[in-house]
């Protein structure tokens, strides 16, 4: 049995995992898809204090305290930073590191460093009457939709789970200063066939930080794609497991 711990992306919560959890669970594995400070069952704590320290001290708080160990660690867009940054922590309680579509930081990196287009939002945002606080990406037309998602009913039950972000998650930077993370094997997944037009992904490099090779596996579908794809993405983590 793996213990899956699953870190949703920016503006999102641990709901959006919802139709992921049973098909990890029903195959015999431990499942915990939290939602991190300011977001679903936490969003009363959103403050312009809730960084991505703070969210790094979330994932670290629960493996803690829940003392996982052998964790398939994943992290969804944003969510990239707050994996690494909880690996390069609690490096010897992580077995797998699951970067999904997601921004995949180097030491001292920001999410407007990985992904420019968040400062636009920053800079809107602070024309406002809270400067902090950055609300959702608008709903795109097809293919783009709301975060990739295009069926009318799945972007309407995604619009109940998602909410504003804190700037300061866009701006502090992660600390990757523990080379006893580099050890952590990693995985890639692409949603691909559904990116914005003008959309660059920063290449994976060939070799892991523990010298092996590189893996990197795609999905077709929406950024998402817990919610467009869910027992395609079952079936990949599983083979992590």
């Amino acid at each position: 049995m793996s213990t899956y711990l699953l870190v949703h992306g920016a503006w999102h919560s641990g709901q959006a995992w919802e139709r992921v959890v049973p098909l990890l669970t029903e195959a015999g594995h431990r499942v915990l898809a939290p939602s991190l400070t300011g977001h679903g069952d936490k969003a009363h704590l959103l403050g312009p204090e809730v960084g991505l320290d703070t969210h790094v001290d979330d994932v670290v708080g629960l493996i803690t305290e829940e003392d996982l160990t052998d964790v398939v660690l994943v992290g969804h867009s944003y969510a990239g930073l707050v994996v690494s940054g909880a690996a390069n922590r609690l490096p010897d309680r992580i077995a797998q590191l699951v970067h999904l579509d997601a921004m995949v930081p180097v030491d001292g990196e920001r999410a407007t460093d990985i992904l420019p287009v968040t400062q636009v939002l920053i800079d809107l945002a602070a024309r406002s009457d809270t400067p902090w606080r950055i609300p959702p990406l608008p709903e795109l037309p097809p293919p783009g939709g709301l975060f990739g998602v295009t069926d009318p009913a799945d972007v309407a039950w995604l619009r109940t789970m998602v909410s504003d972000q804190s700037a300061l998650c866009l701006q502090q930077p992660v600390h990757l200063d523990n080379p006893a993370a580099n050890a952590i094997p990693r995985t890639h997944i692409h949603c691909v066939g559904s990116e914005p037009e003008g959309f660059e992904r920063r290449p994976v490099p060939a070799i892991q930080p523990n010298g092996t090779a590189a893996q990197v596996r795609e999905l077709e579908t929406g950024h998402d794609c817990m919610i467009t794809a869910p027992a395609e993405l079952a079936e990949l983590l599983l083979e992590l497991g």
